[in-house]
Formats: C-alpha cells, sequence, structure tokens
C-alpha cells in the first residue's frame, strides 16, 4: 500500500535537523499608492517542508492571494522573514521553480490543449522534445491523455483546470501554488478535483499551497491548515490534519472531520 505524502511528512518532521522548504516569520507586506499605505499581510510565520500539501484559508479580502504572490516571488515583503530553499540546501529560483494555478484556466483559445501545457516550457527555453513527452505523461496522468489535440473550448470546465494543474507541472517546479482553483466549478465537479487534487499531490510528491475560501475544501486536502484572520493577513493558527489516508469524500462525515471544521469556525469567529 502507498503511504501517503501526509503521512510521510508527519514522520520527516520528528527526525532531528529537518530542515522546511519554505520558512516565514512574521512576515509582512504593505500596499504604497501615493502618499498611502494599505497593510495587506501584518503577520504570517510557519514552517512548509517538501511534500506538503497547505492549505490557506481565511475571509475574502485578508491578504491569501498576496501571501501567494510573494511566494511566487511576484511581490517583495516589508518586513519579517522569509527563506525558500536555504535552510534545507535546495536550490530555489522564483519562476523556475515555481508553478501557478488561477481560479480560472486560462487557457489560450487559439492553442490546443498540448501547446497550451508547453507554453511554460519554451518561455523557460526548455528542450521542446523533452517537454513534449513531459506533456504527454501529465495528459495521461491528470485524465486527459486523449486530448491533447483539442481546442480549450471542447473541454468542460473540471477537464481545463486539470489540463491547467497539467501546465503548472510541466517545468517540475520544486512548489506549486493554487489560488481558488476549483472557485469556478460546480458543487459536484468541484467535489471530484478534490479527489483529483489529492492523486495529483500523491503522485507527484510536491510541494503544494492551495488558497481556498471553503474550510471543508481546506480541512480534506491539507496536510496542514493555516488560518488566516480578516485583513490584513494575521497568522491565526497552523495545524496538521490527522486524516486516515487515501481520503475519500465520505469522511466529510466524521467527527474527526467535524471536529477540524469547529477548530477553523471557532478561530475566525463563525457561530
Amino acid at each position: 500500500m502507498t503511504q501517503h505524502p501526509a503521512d510521510i511528512q508527519t514522520a520527516v518532521r520528528e527526525q532531528p535537523g529537518q530542515k522546511p522548504l519554505i520558512h516565514m516569520s512574521g512576515l509582512r507586506k504593505v500596499y504604497r499608492k501615493k502618499n498611502q499605505e494599505f497593510l495587506a499581510v501584518s503577520d504570517v510565520s510557519m514552517d512548509i517542508h517538501e511534500g506538503d500539501l497547505i492549505s490557506l484559508v481565511g475571509p475574502s479580502g485578508c491578504g491569501k492571494s498576496t501571501l501567494l504572490k510573494i511566494l511566487a516571488g511576484l511581490h517583495g515583503h516589508d518586513g519579517g522573514t522569509l527563506t525558500i530553499g536555504e535552510s534545507n540546501g535546495t536550490s530555489f529560483t522564483p519562476g523556475r521553480d515555481v508553478g501557478m494555478v488561477f481560479q480560472q484556466p486560462v487557457l489560450l483559445k487559439w492553442r490546443t490543449i498540448l501547446q497550451n501545457l508547453l507554453l511554460p516550457a519554451d518561455i523557460l527555453g526548455l528542450n521542446r522534445k523533452a517537454a513534449t513527452t513531459r506533456a504527454h505523461e501529465l495528459l495521461e496522468m491528470v485524465g486527459l491523455g486523449g486530448f491533447a489535440d483539442k481546442m480549450p473550448y471542447e473541454l468542460s470546465g473540471g477537464m481545463q483546470q486539470r489540463a491547467a494543474i497539467a501546465r503548472a507541472l510541466i517545468h517540475d517546479p520544486k512548489l506549486v501554488l493554487m489560488d481558488e482553483p476549483f472557485g469556478a466549478l460546480d458543487a459536484l465537479t468541484r467535489e471530484k478535483m478534490n479527489l483529483e487534487m489529492l492523486r495529483i499531490w500523491e503522485e507527484t510528491g510536491k510541494t503544494f499551497v492551495v488558497v481556498t475560501h471553503s474550510i471543508q475544501e481546506a480541512i480534506f486536502l491539507g496536510s496542514h491548515c493555516a488560518v488566516l484572520t480578516a485583513g490584513p493577513a494575521r497568522m491565526a493558527d497552523f495545524f496538521p490534519i490527522d486524516l486516515p489516508a487515501p481520503r475519500r469524500l465520505q469522511i466529510k462525515t466524521s467527527p474527526e472531520f467535524g471536529d477540524y471544521v469547529r477548530r477553523v469556525y471557532d478561530l475566525l469567529g463563525v457561530d
């Protein structure tokens, strides 16, 4: 039986000297426009280890997306400490070692699915033949093996988002950042994509950070959950999620799942 990454990470954290891939301490971000300042992130601290799936949950406008942009290297930070790869000796280059998935698939409508997957490889100047081979492997992994030559409009919303996830993995990034990746999908498709997400995470062993507004989704997906307060973002809690693996949708009816959900409700002041 394959060991689930959540179980692996629990064991890894107990090993002395194990260093995180990402270390954040007192992270702070201020947006400035003319003579005005807007504090987007006030105090966020957490360690993320290789192979973690971190779910970031909190109210709209609390700074979750800003935090992702900082991790992606798109924004700097104005206070606190952020190190990626330095503490555990992993080389890390923003852009090259980051894959991004957004709420909308953002597939170019004039390119085939295969050509969309190859876009990051083209931008980064990767070997075209090797990238094409990997693209076909990723399409098989996400269940789109027969759709390489299809155009985006020929795929359903869930299938397009699978293609977007495959595209984020084409250049073999060390970190995959997902900003409300299933927010635009209907409820049933969203639940199916949650299961697909866990399968992809398990198969790739990548480190994922996933932003969501859904408390239930955060608990179901995460090996760990980071709860952020209403903006400016402040860390209310960061805890491991110890649920049986592999996870199935039925687990949402279990008392253990309900306990985690109530924990987040309490932190966010939801009655």
